[in-house]
């Protein structure tokens, strides 16, 4: 067996390593303690710095400042910016598009506790917020924090029907067109909340990926109020894509008008809450252009507006329209596809009640301009709320697709609660 010397130098250089390492646990433990006594340096404090913190203690504020969202967050909220204070009153809060230097307005609670902005933030826009607050010594402290908003890539809204405070017809729906797909419809449509003082069941159905509507079974009870609170922020509505909507609408239903249109006998009766108030001669689809039959409902108005065939699918052998009409008086949209009831004034009088001429369309006598309340289409539309119902019946043509235009109407309560995520 081979023997080793170790050599002086060698020894001396492992008594100093030993030693060294000696050295470090003994200056951990001094600084750490082991709660059973120590070293006698570890348990003396530095009294100069004692003194230091206990005045730095003695002159911090009482105040604490919590901003939302936190400092460097990314995708917040549009809606979520807020500062609060514990412990005393905030005195400044400055909030700011760091990349204008645009001031946000903002309001203080009556308490001086917390500050909200007015309105919502803008999307894909970073923002600054510096606060300062005062305790009941008025010692001061202060916070700042910088976050970026959700940007239009990751977020999705939704664009509704009817107008916040409108009066309508009782068969308008409450109509919700998102800017994104939504795959995730089942937290979507939980989020979205239609309520009625007529107590009438309402379900939503989603007619695409982008499309949900909500209907009672059968039409609005006149004189009812509905209300519709979206309260889609933060839902995500597909992988990555959240709401930013936290929205609450209402209208009112008006009186109950429902229009029936014969082809056959080429007459409309203006029923109102259950009372015939005019019988008016039309003129509706040829033979070789019918008008779809179903229920419609009156989604635009427009005292006057042009129309064009090409617009809609009628064109000549050489692309153009087969007609252009810039002046068309007293025009109401029935589908997307096209479909209006309006005024005419380039049919002779005796067209009315006898023939039918147009290219799908329901035609009412009137004059060019617009501007005789006497003829049938101006009392009409005088006389129609958008969210009216024309029923169209007698017709040689299909029924209207519940999906062309707000017509879903046309579809079987059970086939909508079909259609529903819920």
């Amino acid at each position: 067996m081979e023997k080793r010397v170790m050599t002086d130098g060698k020894r001396r250089r492992s008594v100093a390593a030993v030693a060294a390492l000696l050295s470090g646990v003994l200056t951990l433990s001094a600084c750490g303690g082991d709660g059973d006594g120590g070293s006698d340096a570890g348990d003396k404090p530095d009294k100069g710095q004692s003194q230091v913190d206990r005045a730095a203690a003695e002159e911090a504020s009482d105040a604490r400042i919590v901003i939302t969202p936190k400092n460097g967050e990314d995708n917040t909220s549009i809606h979520a910016a807020k500062v609060t204070v514990k412990g005393g009153k905030l005195t400044t809060v400055t909030m700011k598009a760091t990349a204008t230097g645009q001031e946000v307005e903002g309001e203080l609670s009556a308490d001086g506790t917390t500050w909200k902005p007015n309105g919502q933030l803008e999307r894909a826009t970073q923002y600054t917020i510096s606060a300062e607050a005062k305790d009941s010594k008025g010692r001061e402290v202060h916070e700042n924090a910088t976050f970026t908003t959700v940007s239009p890539d990751n977020s999705f809204i939704g664009y509704f029907t009817p107008e916040d405070g409108s009066t309508v017809g009782v068969g308008m729906p409450v109509s919700i067109n998102f800017d994104k797909g939504i795959t995730n419809k089942k937290a979507v449509q939980a989020a979205i909340e239609v309520n009625s003082t007529s107590g009438q069941e309402i379900v939503g159905h989603w007619f695409s990926d982008t499309r949900l509507d909500f209907r009672p079974q059968e039409y609005w009870k006149a004189g009812s109020k509905v209300t519709v609170d979206l309260k889609l922020d933060g839902v995500e509505g597909a992988e990555g894509i959240t709401g930013v909507q936290n929205k609450s609408i209402s209208f009112t239903v008006g009186r109950a008008q429902v229009s029936t249109v014969d082809v056959k006998a080429k007459t409309m009766k203006v029923v109102r809450d259950g009372k015939t108030i005019r019988t008016i001669k039309i003129s509706a689809g040829a033979p070789e252009t019918p008008t779809y039959n179903g229920q419609m409902v009156i989604s635009e108005k427009f005292k006057e507006t042009r129309m064009n065939g090409a617009t809609v699918g009628f064109t000549d052998d050489d692309g153009k329209g087969e007609y252009d009409i810039p002046d068309v008086p007293h025009a109401m949209r029935l589908s997307t596809s096209g479909t209006f009831i309006h005024g005419n004034y380039w049919g002779a009088d005796s067209v009315f009640g006898n023939v039918n001429t147009s290219h799908g369309c329901v035609g009412l006598n009137d004059v060019k301009g617009a501007n005789d309340p006497g003829q049938d289409g101006a009392w009409f539309f005088d006389n129609s709320l958008l969210g009216d119902v024309v029923v169209v019946k007698n017709s040689p043509d299909k029924h209207i697709a519940p999906d062309n235009g707000l017509n879903g109407w046309n579809m079987s309560w059970e086939d909508w609660k079909a259609g529903s995520a819920l």
